[in-house]
């Protein structure tokens, strides 16, 4: 039996950003995107993902979350080897 990952609802919602996502981001930010939080591209969420989208290392995935105070945060992790 294999479960879905990406319906169970502990998991957040996980989509991987386009490239021009990735500048506008960049462009808007105070920070170097390479300083965001990392997730290793053997972790099981991203596994899930590269059943539908290509995901190398440098990637950037959006990940949104259920907040009872800000009805919904959005956060973002860079995909690194391991």
């Amino acid at each position: 039996m294999k479960i879905d990952i990406q319906n169970h609802n502990l998991v957040p919602k996980h989509e991987v950003i386009s490239e021009s996502e990735k500048e506008l981001l960049q462009k808007n930010s105070d920070f170097d995107i390479n300083n965001l939080p990392k997730i290793k591209i053997n972790d099981p969420v991203v596994k899930e993902l590269k059943n539908d989208h290509v995901i190398s290392a440098g990637d950037v995935l959006k990940i949104t979350r259920d907040s009872k105070t800000a009805g919904e945060f959005i956060s973002y992790r860079i995909v690194i080897e391991g």
